[in-house]
């Protein structure tokens, strides 16, 4: 026994040795490499842990790609025109590619993911974006499209629709992309101190980790409501609730000095989600009210029109006279050139109503199709400059009306599950639904005037909120029916 003791211990000592001795090696040659510009080898630990996370735990490494995502950089790609966020979404492939092997050779995923209304209506949205991408005039450009939306969606939500199954995962999910944000809001806000908090500045201090100030204060108000209720949460530990209240200032100071007029619009509207749902207003009713809403609004277009075209308020560093501006349709170059890439939109759309000009290509063929009239002093026929700037009317000119449909049935649908949960769930699925459905309003909201969703940035939360209220509609309310008829009931 003694001896066998002894071994074992000089085994391990040879094992330290080793051990030691590969450390000491890898840290010399990297900082060889490092010296003549070769970082390459730096990614070596990193990509170890890939694997490991890879072969033993899948979650935790959604849980890392969550995490890196606020952190990804953009990397142009001149051969087709778009972009590649890194480290994130090579992560999301091999997630992706490792998820869909493993269902194929041992599937145990509950089939009733795959018959609920919203999982249907995701894969109809894909099969047509890849329908759409067979007719595309840029093929490359939108199989490129069909291929970053599926590394988002598969991951993000059919992937995390099972892990949220337990409902102790979601939180996890949610700070996982809560921190990150965190370092990246003060990281700008000090850039923006430095600048004295100049306007100009106010729209580039969260490069390189965010394209626009845009999609930075859209992505800070999909998280607002979870802060707040976190803060009021008194199932949660007084030492969370401090850290809840503090991060919610902070995330308010970050929007306040994004300078977004969307989500200064989107907020109040979720407030209002917020009092229907505490007034226990019917799903139906909100939806004709908004109709009838909408109605009006076509009926009197010329009429508001003119009124609108009245306000000559430009946009600037200060909060009520940017608030202002929202509606100046006349002078205000940022609002012109969306009524611009609407028009061309529209325009894009009445030529090809079926199939579009393929998924991703708007921004590289709505050149021809602007108007002298429409043209704005930022207009460009480059293709540089964005997209559509509407999650609603881009797919209308990319995908067709099948494409744009398609996708507001997702989002209506999310509101029918979200409610359900709401009105049916237990304790903890009612706080987190709520706070979930709240932070996709300010999204759908701020969808009318800017698109995100072929950016990681807003896609991993996007998807991932759509199957944190799948799950907890599966597995966490009263009955396992969830038919569209019995989500429209309520």
């Amino acid at each position: 026994m003694r001896s066998r003791l002894v071994m074992v211990i000089s085994s391990l000592k040879r094992t330290s040795l080793l051990l030691y001795g590969l450390c000491f090696a890898f840290i010399a040659l990297n900082i060889i490499l490092v010296a003549n510009g070769h970082y390459w080898l730096s990614l070596l630990p990193l990509a170890l842990i890939v694997g490991m996370l890879l072969v033993f735990s899948l979650d935790k490494l959604l849980y890392l790609t969550v995490f890196l995502t606020p952190l990804s950089i953009s990397l142009e790609q001149s051969d087709f025109g778009t972009s590649i966020s890194v480290p994130s979404e090579p992560l999301m492939f091999v997630v992706m590619m490792v998820f869909l092997l493993r269902n194929l050779y041992h599937n145990t995923t509950d089939k009733r993911i795959y018959r609920h209304p919203m999982s249907i209506l995701i894969i109809i949205n894909l099969f047509w974006i890849f329908i759409s991408s067979i007719t595309s005039e840029l093929p490359l450009v939108s199989f490129k499209f069909l291929l970053s939306r599926l590394w988002f969606v598969i991951p993000f939500y059919f992937l995390s629709l099972q892990m949220f199954k337990n409902i102790k995962r979601i939180k996890p999910f949610l700070w996982s992309y809560i921190v990150p944000l965190t370092a990246v809001i003060i990281y700008s806000i000090y850039k923006l101190w430095a600048s004295g908090f100049d306007d100009q500045q106010s729209q580039v201090v969260m490069e390189p980790f965010y394209p626009s100030h845009t999609s930075y204060g859209a992505i800070i108000a999909l998280f607002i409501p979870f802060l707040l209720f976190t803060t009021f949460n008194t199932r949660d530990s007084f030492s969370l609730r401090i850290t809840g209240l503090s991060l919610f200032v902070l995330f308010a100071v970050a929007i306040l000095f994004s300078y977004s007029r969307a989500v200064w619009v989107s907020l109040p509207i979720a407030f209002a989600a917020y009092v229907a749902i505490r007034l226990r207003i019917r799903f139906s009713t909100i939806l004709i009210s908004i109709v009838v809403l909408a109605s009006l609004l076509f009926t009197f277009q010329s009429d508001l029109l003119m009124q609108l075209e009245r306000n000559k308020q430009d946009s600037s560093d200060e909060f009520a006279e940017n608030l202002q501006s929202i509606s100046n349709i006349s002078t205000d170059d940022s609002n012109t050139e969306r009524l611009n890439r609407w028009s061309s939109a529209i325009s894009m759309f009445e030529e090809r109503p079926i199939f579009g000009w393929g998924p991703g290509t708007y921004q590289f063929l709505y050149a021809p199709f602007q108007k002298a009239s429409n043209i704005t002093l930022i207009s460009t026929n480059a293709g540089n400059r964005g997209n559509a700037h509407s999650e609603y009317i881009g797919p209308l000119a990319e995908s067709g009306v099948i494409g744009s449909l398609s996708f507001v049935a997702i989002v209506l649908c999310s509101l029918f599950v979200g409610l359900r949960v709401i009105y049916r769930g237990n304790r903890s699925a009612k706080w987190i639904a709520t706070v979930v459905l709240l932070g996709l309003i300010t999204y759908f909201v701020h969808g009318l005037l800017n698109n995100y969703l072929n950016t990681d940035k807003l896609s991993v939360p996007f998807w991932g909120f759509l199957a944190m209220l799948t799950a907890l509609d599966l597995y966490e309310t009263d009955t396992e029916d969830s038919g569209l008829k019995e989500l429209a009931a309520k």
